[in-house]
């Protein structure tokens, strides 16, 4: 069983020259690489017009998801931890500008300038805490809070994660809730213990499509892929999932004041030989907001 690189190092550390080169020469996770990021930008729906779009590559490491961006004829900006990573990004000579940065710390990025986002197997660093400095819900809140006011309005990003358990994807959604993003859960090839893949896709604003199913299925040409299909959506194996915010309930006055209880302080207070005045037809009556 191989362990989870993020729980071996931080980012910075883990991704050293060697490891860089190391994952950059390897011909099996270039080719993971590449079909993940085409599956991230066919989530991410661009508009079918030919024109080149900015986007933003969250984790862009060595710019191997970034030659697919620019494969597709659209330029793109790459933020990374790792020096090592970005120095083999530069060797290698890709299209896209490269920032070294901590997503965790923000993204320092003009607000409406990025038309739609991608990362691939980054976000669930931020889950752990390398640093006693390191509190993994203030750093998504403040990678997801920054992302929220770059992206332009209408756009999407997309996520590829891999979060270790059921906590560490309740606590990505929530702070990408809580930042302003609906959104949705797409799990592809749920049967194969291999070939899964989750999908993080969110949007700045407008409805979500819950009733589309957009997660790949390695059955997806049988006949009898409607009924799994089915069967997974109720197991929660492929999971499309919207955001809508529940809306405030309004508060209800539990110790209701009524006129059976005002006549009765009332009449306590006649007890007490207070000066009050007589009941009448007005007693208790709710008044208006204006006269």
């Amino acid at each position: 069983m191989s362990t989870r690189p993020e729980l071996l190092a931080p980012p910075e550390i883990f991704y050293n020259d060697s490891e860089a080169r190391k994952y950059t020469s390897s011909s099996r996770i270039v080719e993971i690489q590449a079909r993940m990021s085409e599956r991230a930008l066919e989530l991410l729906d661009l508009p079918k017009d030919d024109v080149p779009r900015f986007l933003l590559d969250i984790g862009c490491g060595s710019g191997l998801s970034g030659e697919t961006i620019s494969e597709n004829g659209h330029q793109w900006i790459g933020l990374d931890i790792s020096a090592s990573m970005l120095n083999v990004a530069v060797e290698r000579e890709v299209e896209g500008d490269l920032l070294l940065g901590d997503m965790g710390q923000g993204l320092g990025l003009r607000a409406g300038v990025i038309d739609g986002a991608i990362s691939i197997s980054a976000v669930q660093w931020l889950c752990n805490a390398d640093k006693s400095s390191h509190e993994p819900r203030w750093r998504l809140k403040a990678f997801f809070g920054s992302l929220y006011r770059c992206l332009s309005r209408g756009a999407r990003a997309v996520f590829q994660v891999y979060p270790e358990n059921i906590a560490q994807r309740t606590l990505i959604l929530s702070q990408a809730m809580q930042a302003g993003f609906s959104g949705k859960l797409v799990l592809d090839y749920p049967h194969s213990t291999k070939r899964k893949k989750e999908f993080l896709v969110l949007f700045t604003c407008g409805a979500v499509p819950t009733s589309i199913h957009d997660g790949r299925d390695s059955c997806s040409e049988d006949d009898g892929d409607d009924d799994d299909s089915e069967d997974d959506e109720k197991n929660g194996m492929v999971c499309v999932t919207d955001r809508n915010r529940p809306r405030k309930r309004q508060r209800t006055n539990k110790n209701c004041k009524g006129r059976e209880w005002v006549c009765r302080k009332k009449e306590q207070s006649r007890r007490k030989g207070n000066d009050v005045p007589a009941d009448s037809k007005y007693t208790a009556r709710k008044r208006k907001s204006r006269f």
